[in-house]
C-alpha cells in the first residue's frame, strides 16, 4: 500500500508538472501567432479609417456590423451570425457653439464645447443665460434651495482626481455629473447645463459621453466644455458673478433603429453547452473613430478566435466572439444578448470584455465568484512572463454585466490605463493613437486565459 500511494503521488506530480509544461508551451505559442503573425492591427485599421465613428443607428455602425460578419467568416469561425436589436439614434447635427458673452477681462470669447450625448437640442435660438459654478451635489442643492439656479445655466466643474492611479476610478469620481447633471439642474429651474470633460488633462478638445434624463423633469440641453476652457470659465466667474454664456446645439433624439450584435464562436469539442464569452463593443461616439473605444476590444476579440484557428486548436467549450451594439448610449447590445441567453438556456461559464483601450497589457479584473477569482489567480505563473500581474480588481465591463445574473462569472481585461482618458470620447481616438505592439500583446494575453478557462473551466 505505502509503494502504491507513493506511485500515485508520483505520478500525479508528474502529470502535474506535464500540464504545466504543456501550457506554457502553447501559451507561447499564442504570443508567437499574435506577434509575428497577427491580424488585429491591419483590421483595426479598416474598423477605423475605412469605416470611421459607428454611433448607433448611423451608417457607420451598420457597415461596421456587415463588416465584422464578413470578417469572422473570412476566417473560418464555425458559425457566424447577426443577433437583432432596436438602439437609440441620437444625431449630434452640424453646428455647436459655446461662447462667454460678456467678461470684464475679455468680452466675448469662444470656447470648445460639443453635445453630450442623449441631450435635446438647443435649436436656431440657442440659449443666453448667467452661469452658476458648482463642484458637488451638496453645492448644487444649497443653491436650489435658495432659487439661485431658476433660469441659469449651471457649470459642473468637479475635475477627474489626478492623485489616484488607477483612472478608472477617477473617472468614476466624476463622471456622475455628466450622467445626471442636467435632469439635477432642471429640478432647481437651471435652463442648460455645461459639463467638465471628463479628462484628467488640460486639453482643447472636449469629451463627450452619454446623459441620462430623469423621468419627470424638464429636459434641458448640456454641453461638456473642454478642461482648458473650463478652467478659464471658472476663474472668470471669480471676479464676474454677472457672466453670461451662449449654448447651441442642433442634436436631436430620432425614432430607435434596427440594429446587430455580431456573433462568432468556434465549438467547444467536449463540452460544446458551456460557452466562454470574450467581446466588445462595436459602437462609438461619432467625434473621433472609437479606436481604444473600443475598436481595439473588438478586434482583440476577433482576433483571439483567429489565433486558436491559426494554431489548429479544438475548444473543449464553445468560444464566442460578440461585438455588442450600443453601449456607448443605451447598454440596448448587452441587455439583448443577455436576454437571449436566458431565453435559450445557456450555459456561460465565464465572460470577459474589453473596452479599457488597446494599450500595454497589465492582467485581468476578477469575477466576483471567490473560487473563480482563485482559480484564475492559481495561473499567474503562467501569465506572469507577459507582464500580466494585476489581478487585484474585481469587475467585468458594461456590455457582459446584464448576464450576471444568471450566474456568470465577469472578468475584463486590464491594459495600462494612464493614457486612456486623454482620447475617451473625443476626437483624438482615432487609429494612429494604438501602438501595434500594445494591440497584439492585449489580443495574445486575452486568448492565454481564455485558452486556460477553456482547459480547466472555473468552478
Amino acid at each position: 500500500m505505502k509503494a502504491h500511494a507513493l506511485f500515485i503521488l508520483l505520478l500525479s506530480g508528474y502529470l502535474q508538472a506535464y500540464g504545466q509544461s504543456s501550457d506554457e508551451a502553447f501559451i507561447r505559442k499564442i504570443f508567437d501567432e499574435a506577434l509575428a503573425r497577427g491580424k488585429a492591427y491591419e483590421m483595426l485599421d479598416y474598423l477605423c479609417t475605412t469605416i470611421g465613428p459607428r454611433l448607433s443607428g448611423s451608417p457607420g455602425a451598420a457597415a461596421s456590423v456587415e463588416w465584422t460578419r464578413h470578417i469572422m467568416q473570412r476566417h473560418g469561425f464555425d458559425s457566424v451570425w447577426l443577433q437583432p436589436v432596436m438602439v437609440p439614434h441620437w444625431v449630434r447635427g452640424k453646428k455647436e457653439i459655446g461662447r462667454i458673452v460678456n467678461s470684464k477681462k475679455l468680452g466675448m470669447q469662444e470656447v470648445n464645447v460639443c453635445a453630450l450625448g442623449n441631450s435635446v437640442g438647443t435649436g436656431a435660438a440657442g440659449v443666453l443665460a448667467n452661469v452658476i459654478e458648482v463642484k458637488s451635489w451638496d453645492e448644487l442643492k444649497a443653491l436650489g434651495e435658495k432659487n439661485a439656479l431658476r433660469g441659469k445655466i449651471v457649470f459642473y466643474n468637479r475635475p477627474m482626481d489626478p492623485k489616484l492611479l488607477q483612472m478608472f476610478a477617477s473617472y468614476g469620481g466624476a463622471v456622475d455629473q455628466r450622467a445626471n447633471g442636467a435632469s439635477e439642474a432642471a429640478k432647481y429651474g437651471a435652463v442648460g447645463a455645461i459639463v467638465r470633460s471628463m479628462g484628467v488633462n488640460p486639453e482643447d478638445y472636449p469629451h463627450t459621453g452619454s446623459l441620462r434624463y430623469a423621468l419627470n423633469v424638464p429636459k434641458i440641453p448640456a454641453i461638456a466644455i473642454a478642461t482648458r476652457h473650463a478652467d478659464l470659465l471658472s476663474e472668470l466667474l471669480k471676479d464676474d458673478k454677472d457672466l453670461k454664456f451662449y449654448m447651441e446645439t442642433h442634436c436631436e433624439q430620432l425614432p430607435d433603429a434596427p440594429s446587430f450584435n455580431v456573433i462568432g464562436e468556434l465549438k467547444g469539442t467536449q463540452f460544446p453547452d458551456e460557452i466562454i464569452v470574450v467581446g466588445g463593443h462595436l459602437d462609438s461616439w461619432d467625434l473621433g473613430q472609437g479606436a481604444h473605444d473600443d475598436g481595439t476590444g473588438c478586434i482583440q476579440s476577433i482576433e483571439v478566435l483567429r489565433i486558436f484557428k491559426a494554431l489548429g486548436y479544438k475548444p473543449k467549450r464553445t468560444i464566442r466572439a460578440v461585438m455588442f451594439m450600443n453601449e456607448e448610449n443605451g447598454l440596448r447590445g448587452g441587455v439583448e444578448y443577455a436576454r437571449q441567453a436566458e431565453l435559450k438556456r445557456e450555459k456561460h461559464i465565464a465572460a470577459m470584455e474589453s473596452d479599457r483601450g488597446g494599450f500595454t497589457p497589465r492582467g485581468f479584473t476578477m469575477p466576483t465568484d471567490p473560487k473563480a477569482k482563485e482559480k484564475i489567480r492559481s495561473w499567474k505563473p503562467l501569465l506572469e512572463p507577459y507582464g500580466l500581474t494585476d489581478f487585484g480588481q474585481e469587475g467585468g465591463g458594461a456590455d457582459i454585466s446584464p448576464l450576471a445574473p444568471q450566474g456568470v462569472p465577469l472578468m475584463g481585461f486590464l491594459p495600462d490605463s494612464q493614457r486612456y482618458f486623454n482620447y475617451h470620447h473625443t476626437p483624438e481616438d482615432t487609429f494612429d493613437k494604438v501602438d501595434k505592439r500594445e494591440l497584439e500583446l492585449g489580443a495574445a494575453s486575452m486568448a492565454a486565459l481564455i485558452y486556460l478557462i477553456d482547459q480547466y473551466g472555473l468552478k
